[in-house]
């Protein structure tokens, strides 16, 4: 049971991970989170990177690299719950 637990943990991290890389790919093509998809990455992905873009500014007014921070942010977060689970369940 443990071990199922875990894979539904890294699922839904891996998910919330890709979400943000395809999020951030998609600033680049102009209009292309004005779609259904685009809308719906930035609700669901939006509210997270802000977290970050308030103490990290862009660098040189023009390169945001909160999403980076936030995506490794992210992983730790994946690797404390599931050591956590680890130990609550071992």
């Amino acid at each position: 049971m443990l071990y199922e637990v875990e894979r539904i943990i890294d699922l839904l991290f891996n998910i919330y991970f890709y979400m943000i890389v395809i999020y951030v790919l998609m600033s680049w093509v102009p209009n292309l989170r004005e779609n259904f998809i685009g809308e719906l990455l930035t609700k669901l992905v939006e509210p997270y990177l802000s977290t970050f873009r308030r103490f990290i500014p862009p660098i040189m007014g023009m390169l945001d690299i909160s999403p980076i921070i936030a995506l490794f942010v992210l992983q730790f977060i994946q690797g404390g719950l599931v050591f956590i689970i680890r130990a609550l369940f071992s």
